[in-house]
């Protein structure tokens, strides 16, 4: 064997390694008859009768439908997962908070790329993206560790005449919930806000009105993040505006998953590590938001 054919050969044998392709025997390899599947079969076939090789791509067929699904099992790759992401936890601290994001992006990674060749997923495929999912909403957290305390009080519908050119404060270096608080409060309820950062929630002027934080004006309550708090008290029900309340909650105190969660997650820890001054940081988060809102409509409107 030369060395040309030898690298083909292993060529060969990771491309039927990454297509998740059972072992029958040495030499043998079995996937499921989908089209993805066939091409892959094909590609590696090509590429050994290109050295001269021999390489047969033969239909199997199994009357029982289930002699072969024992061949294709994920468990013990679904385990080396799930010891990196409890690892991964173990080690989250509000400090390294956000190099973590960068290792829970590998560990979702290695977990598509796993679900993409398990053709008979079951219980360990949902227990791993479930676990990921607590992962992804415990750095979230880990980013915000003074969230404010929930109150059970009733909302008190307010009229945005009332609030204009107003002073709005919060803490300093903002996440997911005061970023769009932030967003939320210039897009509809008072344009000309200022918005203050405060170093600690207690600095808050007295003519300031506070959000996300303890005793703050508008805070989290009963279930309502800080920018849902502040939807019910204006009563904003612009088209778009629930998805991105949804994206909030669940990215701040967690709960169901919308589609986009990680990817906006990432994108913003990512402005949130390289943007240094809030007022900023602030302005790219609008855009973001400001992106999303106008998707959010065009997907809502009527097709036409």
């Amino acid at each position: 064997m030369d060395s040309a054919h030898a690298t083909e050969r292993m060529r060969a044998w990771r491309a039927l390694k990454a297509s998740g392709a059972a072992v029958l025997r040495d030499g043998a390899y079995l996937l499921p008859d989908t089209g993805a599947c066939r091409e892959a079969l094909a590609a590696v076939e090509r590429d050994i009768l290109a050295i001269n090789g021999t390489a047969f791509v033969l239909p199997v067929v199994d009357p029982a439908g289930e002699r072969f699904i024992g061949l294709f099992e994920r468990n013990e790759d679904y385990a080396r997962l799930r010891i990196d992401i409890e690892e991964c936890r173990s080690q989250l601290t509000a400090e390294n908070a956000l190099s973590t994001t960068k290792q829970i992006r590998k560990l979702r990674k290695a977990y598509d790329q796993l679900t993409s060749i398990d053709y008979f997923p079951g219980k360990p495929k949902q227990q791993i993206d479930a676990a990921l999912q607590e992962l992804e909403t415990a750095v979230s957290r880990a980013l915000s560790a003074d969230e404010p305390h929930s109150r059970d009080l009733p909302i008190t519908v307010l009229s945005l005449a009332d609030y204009q050119g107003r002073v709005w404060a919060t803490r300093k270096r903002p996440w997911v919930d005061r970023l769009a608080c932030a967003w939320l409060i210039r897009r509809f309820i008072d344009p000309k806000a200022q918005i203050l950062w405060l170093d600690h929630p207690q600095d808050c002027p007295d003519d300031a009105l506070g959000f996300d934080f303890d005793d703050a004006a508008f805070s989290h309550v009963g279930n309502r993040v800080s920018f849902e708090t502040l939807q019910a008290s204006f009563e904003l029900q612009e088209p778009g505006l629930n998805r991105i309340a949804a994206l909030v909650h669940y990215l701040d105190i967690g709960g169901i998953q919308p589609v986009e969660a990680a990817g906006i997650e990432r994108v913003l820890a990512g402005l949130r590590e390289t943007i240094t001054h809030d007022d900023h940081l602030l302005a790219a988060a609008s855009a973001i938001f400001d992106g999303l809102l106008a998707e959010f409509v065009k997907e809502e409107q009527p097709n036409e």
